[in-house]
């Protein structure tokens, strides 16, 4: 095969189908996986079976590695981009959800990236200039209260990055990462959330910040889609979405304290 490919985890919805539209709309082939096996159904169909699907849990080495193995085949064993993106986010105060909610995140959001980057690190090897590229967050430019598993898992992704980025130059590839703010996706509409360990329904977050016009405005998964590939294009190891969500990772490193202490006064209004 001489097309260019990338492989999309959280491909079924949101970032990762936004994603999986628009390098399938520049000719790419897509390999998209998911755990939701009917979302896929829909994706294929949209992008008129002219692409690799499977049914994946990332937190399963051993299927991530068959998945990729099958993909390989496809692709002439080359991957110009792996797209870690699955992810899922429960909210509220650590010490009122379930222990087993919190493993849970850290699973998906951050052994599944190692799992995937170990699966598709071959591939990377042997392509000329690939990108590894994960999904970070907003929350981990300053950890965020109610979602603390969460931003735990989205800093470690960025620390990951930094790490990758070098190691991954001995082959020629690159690594990189995005921190979208609010998205207009599935996670930020219907995500779990616990108060004092019982199960609440969450605000549609998307639709609360419509009408912002500053970093926590709602931004839509094709402005997301489109940072991967701007990151293919250039050499910027971190990307946000929107741009002004950087303001605060440099806020919080002249003065992290500072930041704390908003975030407390604005916890007891």
């Amino acid at each position: 095969m001489t097309r260019q490919s990338i492989f999309i985890t959280g491909a079924a919805s949101g970032i990762g189908k936004a994603t999986a539209l628009q390098f399938h709309a520049r000719g790419w082939f897509v390999g998209a996986t998911d755990v939701d096996a009917q979302g896929l159904s829909k994706l294929a169909d949209e992008l008129n079976h002219d692409c690799f699907t499977a049914e994946l849990d990332v937190t399963d080495k051993t299927a991530f590695d068959a998945v990729m193995a099958d993909f390989s085949v496809l692709t002439d064993h080359r991957l110009n981009i792996l797209f870690n993106n699955a992810g899922i986010a429960v909210f509220g105060f650590l010490d009122e959800v379930p222990f087993e909610k919190v493993i849970a995140t850290v699973n998906v959001n951050l052994i599944g990236v190692l799992n995937g980057i170990h699966a598709g690190i071959e591939l990377l090897k042997q392509t000329p200039n690939a990108l590894c590229f994960t999904t970070s967050s907003s929350a981990a430019s300053f950890g965020t209260p109610g979602m603390a598993a969460y931003g735990a898992t989205k800093v470690a992704v960025k620390g990951l990055t930094e790490a990758m980025s070098v190691e991954l130059a001995r082959f020629g590839a690159r690594a990189a990462d995005v921190s979208p703010g609010i998205i207009d996706t599935p996670l930020w509409q219907n995500g779990e959330r616990f108060v004092r360990g019982e199960h609440r329904p969450i605000r549609n977050l998307p639709e609360l910040n419509r009408d912002r016009t500053d970093a926590g405005r709602t931004v839509s998964a094709s402005a997301v889609a489109e940072s991967v590939w701007a990151a293919y294009q250039g050499d910027r190891l971190h990307w946000y979405v929107p741009p002004e969500v950087v303001e605060r990772d440099r806020a919080k490193a002249l003065d992290p304290e500072r930041l704390r202490d908003e975030l407390i006064a604005q916890q007891k209004k």
